[in-house]
């Protein structure tokens, strides 16, 4: 999708269904086999983002990105931007119910995780 003035516009809406169900697969093994929580319960450190943190990505055509971040998961999330070629974000904790917007003039938008 573009607008007039050519900026790129790429909508991230978190995982795909496949990545979602090797996650929670991947999470529910982790918990049975560490007794600790329910399935689902525990994101890992480092992990891609769940679903309900939104993203909107607009990529410049001149270089960089400004990131869109929307808390919809109903407690606050600490999440990082990750970029290709560029410095990450650092640690942002983010309310329920909050946005954020990360800036760069360069690089390129590779992933949100929890942090």
């Amino acid at each position: 999708m573009s607008t007039k003035s050519g900026t790129k516009i790429v909508r991230r809406a978190g995982v795909t269904v496949a990545g979602l169900a090797l996650a929670l697969t991947s999470t529910s093994a982790l918990a049975a086999s560490s007794g600790h929580g329910t399935p689902g319960a525990v994101l890992a450190k480092g992990g891609t983002a769940p679903a309900c943190i939104e993203r909107n990505v607009v990529e410049i055509p001149d270089g960089g990105i400004k990131v869109y971040l929307r808390n919809l998961c109903g407690k606050t999330m600490r999440v990082k931007v990750i970029v290709k070629y560029w410095p990450d974000s650092g640690c942002k904790t983010m309310k329920a119910n909050t946005g954020w917007l990360f800036r760069t003039v360069g690089g390129r938008y590779d992933r949100t995780v929890v942090c």
